[in-house]
């Protein structure tokens, strides 16, 4: 090999070094994001694919290198050198909302794949001892222009080991659960409100008796799984336990797992579609629970929902919500500027009162059916009073944030068209200039765009003023917005969130700004 082209194979080598790490880091990310599933990631790659030019680019280049010419190999070379470093450019480190999670799994993968490059990387070394040492560059490129489809690769390749790692950890937790033979386990799941619930119940009956709480979103297999291992104790008499869903048989897998006794259903909606293909493989994925719990174990169920009323579970259950038909019943509800008043009428007819810090008519149904769940536990609604008061909103929830002059609802985490309305509701019938900002809804498949302009159609008679983020991706918002003749002056559009909040928090205004963030799309999107 001539020697400026030995000089530009090792540049290309160290520039390929660079982009691969940046696009291993950003692609594994993506993985990551996309739940390991090799369908959900490939789709997304599919959906992504401009994302992915400059390695296209780098993959034509690679076989450009096969031209004997040495003057021909060199052009190419370098060409493939610049295409190489705009990867890289392309991978920089953006803003994260959501982090790589470096966890055994991630870093197994990374072994993985930084020997599936190494021995690549070595062909094109072998390469340059041959009489076709062209092919060098050639392997060179591949390595770069391939490197999000190896991460994939690796995955399969230690599909076996992981396997085994969570039949492991999965066994140990369903050791110590025997061990805890006492223990009650009461899965909360629904389309919507499971993670406020959640967190509603723990707040009331961990001054009760000893609670175990999934935390956070801590929803998967091996979230409940790391959850019993690490965290439950002898002394624990309840479990609350989340329970997330993407796909048939979730629900059911992770019952198999902790053998709930008692379930609650918050709500039944359009959530996940495009992974669950159909509302009915919602309503038969989220039945699951109710499908496993023993006949002497209880079942409650958000009666204000509607699919729910129209669909109801084949087994005995309990009822709470807002109309009188139900077993637990809230109602005559005022808001003020310290919260929520309501009173409850339970199924021995003795009625209660109870005040909350939180805002929205939907947190009132879903502290009911808190509520309900910790009276059949055996703790007196009496007794509950002074743990609702004590109830704060779940981060990104519906979560109050007062800075001077603005109030930030953060509702960021919310992402279904009832939970959507609920917070427009709430914004509704707060007194200030009424802002909305939000990026629209996603997962929500065929539905999509449907389900997006109704979205704009309620926002418009909600709000003083609407901005979207990102132009493409609520093009059915701001239609169903302008569907009702809305200011044009009041509707903005702007690429990136941060640069929204800037222009709000400068704009001039006679009422005190109430800024409500409605859902927050993860970086996959």
């Amino acid at each position: 090999m001539v020697p400026y082209l030995q000089i530009l194979f090792g540049a290309v080598t160290l520039m390929g070094i660079y982009s691969v790490f940046k696009s291993l880091l950003f692609n594994m990310h993506m993985f990551q994001l996309n739940g390991y599933r090799f369908s959900t990631h490939i789709g997304w790659i599919f959906k992504n694919l401009g994302r992915y030019a400059v390695e296209y680019i780098v993959f034509a280049l690679s076989f450009t290198g096969l031209i004997s010419h040495n003057a021909l190999m060199g052009f190419s070379a370098a060409a493939l050198l610049v295409a190489v470093g705009a990867v890289a450019v392309e991978n920089r480190n953006r803003p994260q909302k959501k982090p790589l999670v470096y966890t055994p799994r991630v870093k197994r993968m990374f072994v993985t794949t930084c020997i599936l490059i190494f021995a690549a990387f070595g062909g094109a070394v072998f390469a340059l001892t041959t009489e076709r040492k062209n092919i060098a560059f050639m392997v060179l490129g591949l390595i770069v222009a391939l490197a999000p489809l190896s991460i994939v690769l690796a995955n399969a390749i230690n599909k076996p080991i992981e396997k085994a790692v969570n039949r492991y950890y999965l066994n140990d937790a369903k050791r110590m659960l025997k061990l805890s033979p006492e223990l009650e386990t009461i899965g909360i799941t629904g389309s919507y409100g499971k993670t406020s619930v959640k967190f509603y119940l723990y707040t009331i009956l961990r001054a009760w008796t000893d609670t175990l709480v999934t935390p956070s979103s801590f929803n998967t297999p091996m979230g409940i799984v790391i959850t019993i291992r690490k965290s439950l104790k002898a002394v624990h008499k309840i479990f609350l336990c989340e329970m997330g869903a993407k796909w048939v048989g979730d629900i059911k897998e992770l019952c198999d797992i902790v053998h709930p006794k008692h379930g609650i259903i918050t709500a039944l909606g359009e959530q996940h579609l495009e992974s669950f293909g159909s509302k009915e493989n919602i309503i038969k994925t989220k039945y699951e629970l109710a499908d496993s719990l023993p006949d002497d174990g209880r079942l409650y169920i958000n009666f204000d929902n509607e699919t729910i009323r129209k669909n109801l579970p084949k087994r005995p259950f309990i009822t709470y919500g807002t109309t009188p038909d139900c077993d637990y019943y809230a109602f005559d509800e005022k808001v003020t500027a310290k919260g929520t008043s309501f009173k409850i009428k339970a199924p021995d007819g003795e009625v209660y009162a109870f005040e909350t810090k939180l805002l929205g008519h939907h947190n009132v149904i879903n502290i009911t059916g808190a509520i309900a769940a910790a009276n059949g536990f055996g703790m007196p609604l009496a007794e509950m009073k002074r743990y609702v008061r004590r109830i704060d909103a779940v981060p990104h929830r519906m979560q109050i944030v007062n800075r001077g002059e603005v109030t930030i609802i953060d509702d960021a985490f919310n992402s279904n068209p009832a939970g959507c309305r609920a917070a427009l509701s709430t914004l509704s019938q707060m007194d200030g200039e009424r802002i909305l900002v939000t990026p629209g809804m996603v997962e929500l498949g065929k539905e999509e765009y449907q389900l997006n302009r109704e979205f704009g159609e309620f926002a418009a008679s909600c709000c003083d003023m609407i901005v979207l983020i990102g132009k493409k991706q609520t093009e059915a918002i701001r239609e169903g917005i302008e569907s009702k003749d809305y200011p044009s002056e009041k509707l903005l559009c702007f690429e990136e969130f941060t640069e929204a909040m800037k222009h709000l928090y400068s704009m001039k205004t006679d009422k005190k700004k109430i800024i409500l963030l409605e859902n927050d799309l993860p970086d996959n999107y």
